[in-house]
């Protein structure tokens, strides 16, 4: 028996196990492959997904051993997207390899209490109305799992997805490129970044000890699991450039298609989805890993809160409600951009447009902040017209009697925060009967005196803040109410979902 039951050990099922144990909620991780993929998928961790792990302070460590570029991932647009003056706590794209993040993220979690394990399947789902059912298979057998809920982060042709019965509408790839990690024979053979040959380009991005390239599959097969050979990358290398360049020692080799899908319902019962499980797209912009921790932050502490059973009744369905409508504009800009770089005449005056709109320092910021999601801002009850409400609320350093401390340090337990900086008491009156949910802390903030009071979620996002100019004290209550349920009183006992 367990609380919650995670289907993949990926960077999703991983930061969210550790979001459910600090918590407190008893989470199993079970992954099928018995150890972590010797080739790594992706390299960059954007200033979105940085400014989330910097709110549980894992950002530092990774930040420590990576490189930054200081600008956003975008293809098709013959522009940089600077991420100067964006709003970020780090206008950056890091560097490093997506094995290491999931080795931080893993150790984290261990570190946390999360029961990890590796080279055990789901063969089989089941619900009733009070738990959820699988069966997971080992080389030694099967056992079965009672878990309260079960959250599908098993990638894109997830089992969780197909066995909950939960639709994935959108459009089937319709063409296809070939990715290797090699050697060229001889050094410098083709110099990093994009090739252009008579049929086609290659793209080469330098790795340590090797390169990684990426050519278009003159002839995808029939099956798309059709493995991809060393023999079939140096064809399609050598079709596209008119010449021949040489490869070897190939470390992994596969292919990728540019279909973009959605899940219906991010939940469904007890059954919940997150990462490539809920959605796919083309890898332009290189956001996948980034989304997919974006969604664990947003469900790690409202499945928490529904397990204790001290949620309100709609907030498990607010991740579907927040996280479908950002998955959604990842497609469209994914899709966007994959279309951008076809070799298309009829595509040259849109390019042309958004080309002189991302070299605008207004546009060029806007599109940085699109596409790595730092623009996501959610609903918030009451609404305000303040620019931080929704968002993401910025790293203030703030002034307690313990000495100076910032918002990243105060979220890093996981709990709501509520910032005072009135130096009186109405406002921890008012918010007092969710003093056992929600943390309280008198503050000054001198880079903002305007700022009164706000109310963060767990996940940094701004639900409600009070300023000289935005008179929102009466709305606090409301907005604690909202995402916590009434004062003083938690759905305990009888209603909580816990098998602990």
């Amino acid at each position: 028996m367990t609380d919650v039951l995670i289907v993949g050990a990926g960077p999703a099922g991983l930061f969210l196990a550790s979001e459910l144990r600090l918590a407190g909620v008893d989470t199993v991780v079970v992954e099928r492959h018995p150890r972590r993929p010797d080739h790594c998928r992706g390299f960059t961790l954007n200033a979105r997904a940085l400014d989330l792990l910097a709110r549980r302070g894992l950002a530092d460590r990774l930040i420590s051993e990576g490189w930054q570029a200081p600008q956003a991932a975008f293809s098709g647009l013959p522009v940089t997207l600077s991420l100067a003056g964006a709003r970020t706590d780090h206008p950056y794209t890091l560097g490093i390899p997506q094995t290491r993040v999931e080795e931080v993220l893993e150790a984290h979690a261990r570190d946390l209490g999360a029961d990890i394990r590796r080279g055990h399947e789901l063969l089989t789902l089941d619900q009733d109305a009070e738990s959820v059912i699988p069966t997971i298979g080992t080389e030694d057998g099967e056992y079965p799992v009672r878990a309260a809920y079960l959250v599908g982060c098993d990638g894109g042709r997830s089992t969780v997805r197909k066995q909950a019965g939960i639709d994935f509408p959108g459009t089937e790839a319709t063409r296809f490129s070939l990715l290797g990690d090699v050697e060229f024979a001889e050094s410098e053979a083709l110099p990093y970044g994009v090739t252009t040959g008579p049929a086609g380009a290659v793209l080469v991005i330098p790795r340590p000890g090797y390169v990684r390239i990426v050519t278009s599959d003159p002839q995808p097969p029939a099956n798309k699991d059709t493995p991809v050979t060393l023999d079939l990358l140096q064809t399609a290398v050598d079709q596209a450039l008119g010449r021949h360049v040489a490869l070897r020692a190939a470390r992994w080799l596969t292919r990728f298609g540019n279909a973009a899908r959605q899940a219906a319902q991010y939940v469904r019962d007890r059954v919940i989805l997150a990462g490539d499980a809920a959605h796919i797209h083309p890898p332009a912009g290189a956001i996948g890993v980034n989304v997919a921790l974006d969604d664990a932050f947003n469900l790690g502490w409202k499945l928490a809160a529904t397990v204790h059973g001290t949620a309100p009744s709609h907030l498990l369905d607010s991740y579907h409600e927040e996280r479908h409508a950002v998955g959604a504009h990842v497609l469209a800009s994914t899709r966007a951009q994959m279309l951008l770089g076809d070799a298309d005449d009829r595509l040259e005056p849109l390019t042309d447009l958004l080309t002189r709109v991302a070299t605008h320092p207004a546009g060029n910021r806007a599109f940085a902040e699109i596409v790595t999601g730092l623009d996501t801002c959610y609903d918030m009850r009451p609404d305000t017209t303040h620019p931080w409400l929704g968002r993401l609320a910025p790293n203030l350093i703030l002034g307690t009697r313990a000495g100076d401390t910032d918002i990243a340090t105060l979220l890093a337990a996981g709990r709501g925060l509520l910032i005072d900086l009135t130096n009186g008491s109405a406002i921890r009156e008012s918010a007092a009967g969710w003093a056992d949910r929600v943390d309280i802390v008198d503050a000054t903030c001198p880079d903002h005196p305007e700022l009164r009071a706000m109310f963060l979620r767990p996940d940094g996002h701004t639900a409600w803040l009070h300023t000289a100019e935005h008179e929102n004290t009466d709305n606090l209550p409301r907005a604690l109410q909202h995402w916590y349920g009434p004062a003083g009183h938690p759905v305990t006992g009888a209603s909580a979902h816990t098998f602990r």
